[in-house]
């Protein structure tokens, strides 16, 4: 039997402590709108291109449930800018710039993501 399950992730979740001040920070720092609705108290879904999917949420929050290494890479077209637009927002920057390629931040809970040259 092949596997029912596709090759293909639809959303990540982000644990985050207050799902109001996550919507306005990553919507922010993303240049996307924050209008859309908080489902259920406690989730927001980021509106992204592409097929993957963000969603935060507040419920899942627990300061040990935050990613440590980062589970979601954001990609851009110049990293340089990139690193400079978040040193800029007072971003919490993990990393310089590595290999020309990538870079590491934290969100204000402290969740580690990434930053990537396509």
């Amino acid at each position: 039997m092949s596997s029912p399950i596709q090759n293909q992730i639809q959303t990540v979740f982000i644990p985050v402590s207050s799902i109001e001040k996550a919507r306005d920070w990553y919507c922010g720092l993303l240049d996307v709108p924050s209008e859309g609705e908080i489902l259920h108290g406690h989730l927001f879904i980021l509106p992204m291109k592409g097929t993957a999917g963000i969603v935060l949420d507040s419920r899942i929050y627990a300061p040990e449930n935050v990613f440590r290494i980062p589970a979601v890479q954001l990609l851009t077209d110049n990293i340089e800018e990139s690193y400079e637009y978040m040193k800029e927002k007072g971003v919490e920057l993990v990393t310089e710039i590595e290999y020309g390629q990538w870079f590491n931040f934290k969100d204000p809970d402290g969740n580690m993501l990434m930053v990537c040259k396509c």
